[in-house]
């Protein structure tokens, strides 16, 4: 078979890795770019870190958890999510869910289908995605608060197990929505 064949043959397969690999390294670019301007020689985390460190800190209060403190880690690295004086989570810059968004976006482009469906999708997507995290994060912090012992399978399984199941179920239901409009 000929190399134009196989292109020809499998070109809408083609497409989806170009398109996925490409908004990946772009949108991966842009946020180590936008990375990149907060190392400085007094490293603080970056806004997004500390904007999802508060808001945990906000729902854990707001479940109830009194005396609840987000702090910034004396190393600059992190941010401290603590109740009671008692430290339950260093927040960094991996537990904000921005690779994962720009995971989900890249998905969801490379699937591209009407241009408002496919935006609202990608902004709600987003926004589940976010709010999980920051779900994850509380319930977390509580967990490692109330029951210390099962912190290491909560971290380690249950919370990514979480988010990118999270991640997979919005995927699917994309493509269920998307290959329903590509038969009309």
């Amino acid at each position: 078979m000929k190399l134009i064949d196989l292109v020809r043959k499998y070109r809408l397969v083609l497409k989806f890795i170009f398109i996925f690999l490409g908004s990946y390294f772009l949108f991966s670019s842009l946020y180590n770019w936008f990375l990149l301007i907060y190392d400085t020689e007094n490293p603080i985390p970056d806004p997004l870190t500390q904007l999802v460190a508060r808001q945990s800190g906000s729902v854990m209060q707001g479940i109830g958890y009194e005396d609840v403190e987000v702090v910034m880690h004396y190393t600059g690295l992190s941010m401290k999510l603590m109740v009671d004086d008692y430290f339950l989570a260093g927040i960094v810059e991996g537990c904000n869910s921005a690779s994962i968004i720009i995971l989900f976006v890249s998905f969801i482009l490379a699937f591209f289908g009407k241009t408002t469906s496919t935006l609202f999708y990608v902004f709600a997507g987003s926004v589940i995605i976010y709010a999980i995290n920051i779900l994850r994060i509380v319930i977390l912090a509580v967990s490692i608060y109330e029951y210390p012992q099962y912190s290491g399978f909560m971290h380690s399984v249950f919370f990514p197990l979480a988010i990118y199941g999270t991640v997979f179920i919005l995927w699917l239901i994309w493509v269920r929505i998307y290959s329903k409009w590509r038969k009309k």
